[in-house]
């Protein structure tokens, strides 16, 4: 449904989309994430035609971006960061305004109102002046904008921004529920929406893309082995030194338990080793009690962190403490 490839967009000597290229199925939530200045609201923009690029290609729905932007925007909804919302009018009222500016049949307008209010769970604000609405509410109505001329593809610019923990919720919902009939891509710098609303993850960093897959593959990729977590109660020092001697310890990073006098050791082993074992004994040996070891998975912090730290490759460096 949607195919990117080599895009780029430089600002004078700056170039904040550097030859990214991705692809999003049919019926998928994609979700963009990145930090802050990373290139995502660039992107989403020559996306949906607001601005051209420097080169590259981007097609949706089988239509080049660049070369037939009116088509385009037939088959696209878009929801910037700050909703596009006309605060002295109804909602109902701003929503049929859109729907003929977005060349909605007369006789299927009406029907297609309801059903962007129904979609985001708005009906009964209907007669309400959207000044009147809170955060949350305008939202939703922005919302319902990009989705009443039913688009095949709904493009997102973080959409939960300055939303109450509650509201997110909602929010989330309803993009999770739109899932199927239309293609999703949702741009944000908030892991949770990630890992909460999205079936695949494009990392970009400082304008490049850094990764493309579900969190899951990207955990196997970016560590093929083994993170273990051990709570032992000994010194810190002398047990880094001792975990950084076990064949197959990649990595050993210690910081201290909340309980006094202990101390949480992660081991990160090398691909196809299973040093557990390896780990239980060597502690045993010296005398120091164990209370806990167990294998955790990297969570999608971790992959961000992995993937968009500058000096995550000075982390990764065996026997070092973060």
């Amino acid at each position: 449904m949607i195919e990117v490839q080599d895009l780029t967009k430089a600002f004078g000597e700056t170039t904040a989309v550097d030859h990214i290229s991705f692809a999003v199925n049919k019926g998928e939530i994609l979700g963009f994430l990145g930090p802050n200045g990373a290139g995502k609201t660039t992107t989403m923009r020559m996306l949906t035609s607001f601005m051209p690029a420097t080169s590259g290609t981007a097609r949706i729905a089988g239509f080049d971006v660049f070369v037939d932007s009116l088509e385009v925007r037939r088959h696209i909804g878009y929801l910037p960061e700050n909703p596009p919302v006309y605060p002295d009018m109804t909602v109902e009222s701003y929503l049929d305004f859109v729907a003929r500016i977005k060349s909605v049949p007369a006789g299927k307008r009406a029907q297609s109102v309801t059903d962007a209010l129904e979609k985001t769970n708005i009906t009964d604000k209907r007669d309400e002046l959207i000044k009147r609405l809170s955060r949350g509410y305008k939202q939703r109505v922005g919302l319902a904008q990009a989705l009443v001329h039913d688009p095949d593809v709904i493009i997102l610019d973080e959409p939960t921004v300055g939303l109450d923990p509650k509201q997110i919720i909602e929010v989330r919902h309803l993009i999770k529920n739109l899932a199927g009939n239309h293609t999703i891509v949702l741009s944000t710098h908030i892991l949770p929406e990630v890992s909460m609303t999205c079936d695949r993850v494009v990392i970009i960093n400082k304008g490049k893309i850094a990764a493309v897959d579900t969190p899951q593959n990207l955990t196997s990729q970016l560590k093929g082995g083994q993170r273990i977590r051990a709570e032992v109660q000994a010194s810190e020092q002398p047990l880094r030194e001792l975990l950084a001697q076990i064949p197959g310890a990649s990595r050993v990073q210690i910081e201290a338990a909340p309980v006094k006098g202990h101390v949480l050791a992660t081991i990160e082993a090398a691909e196809g080793k299973d040093i557990r074992s390896a780990i239980a004994a060597k502690i045993v040996e010296k005398g120091w009690p164990l209370f806990e070891l167990k294998g955790v998975s990297l969570s999608l912090e971790d992959i961000f962190l992995e993937l968009t730290t500058d000096d995550a490759a000075h982390a990764q460096q065996p026997g070092k403490s973060e």
